[in-house]
């Protein structure tokens, strides 16, 4: 085990809702690319009531790591990501979470370590219940264009377009898997940030 591993994630939570009316709405990215990682990396989701979710464990690597879908819907997030982390003491700085974010392009992405929540309310809970320190992947999924068009568009499906831009930069995210676990954090930002789709 490198001295790296400690710096690296654990446990990667997506945010969404659950419910088949939600599954394909841009405020569910977060649900998208675990069930994508989870594909890539040979693991099948089970619900767990004492984690308030359903979780998975992938191997990456050399490195194991827990999955995460909360059951809570999103403005009680934090319930679930709190559970999963105390129960297997996964400390905050080795979580990583995964959501949707207005404030880019579709399909662009961006890694960093702690923040605001930006009134992103699955971000806000998790805040509450555990601190601020861990990583997020912000996943572009633009905006309305005016703010009290929010809620439903975050609620709604993308356009086809949109909605292939988004899956093209989750395989991107998926890609850079292998490094966010080791702990090799600004390697995954490098790949992450740059413009080209090769």
């Amino acid at each position: 085990m490198g001295s790296n591993r400690s710096s690296g994630i654990r446990l990667i939570v997506g945010l969404g809702n659950p419910g088949s009316q939600y599954e394909d709405t841009r405020h569910n990215a977060g649900f998208w690319f675990v069930d994508l990682l989870a594909q890539r990396f040979d693991g099948a989701f089970k619900s767990e009531s004492r984690f308030h979710g359903a979780a998975c464990r992938i191997r990456v690597g050399d490195g194991e790591c827990w999955l995460l879908k909360p059951s809570t819907f999103m403005n009680r997030s934090g319930q679930s990501v709190s559970s999963l982390a105390r129960y297997y003491k996964i400390p905050v700085e080795n979580v990583l979470v995964v959501h949707d974010e207005l404030d880019l392009p579709a399909g662009e992405l961006r890694l960093k370590k702690a923040g605001g929540h930006a009134g992103h309310n699955g971000l806000r809970d998790i805040m509450s219940a555990m601190g601020g320190g861990f990583y997020r992947l912000r996943v572009g999924i633009d905006h309305p264009g005016d703010r009290n068009r929010v809620s439903d568009y975050v609620l709604s499906r993308p356009s086809r377009d949109d909605h292939d831009a988004i899956c093209v930069g989750l395989e991107k995210a998926a890609d850079t898997v292998q490094l966010i676990v080791a702990g090799e954090f600004q390697k995954a930002m490098n790949i992450l940030h740059s413009k080209s789709l090769s």
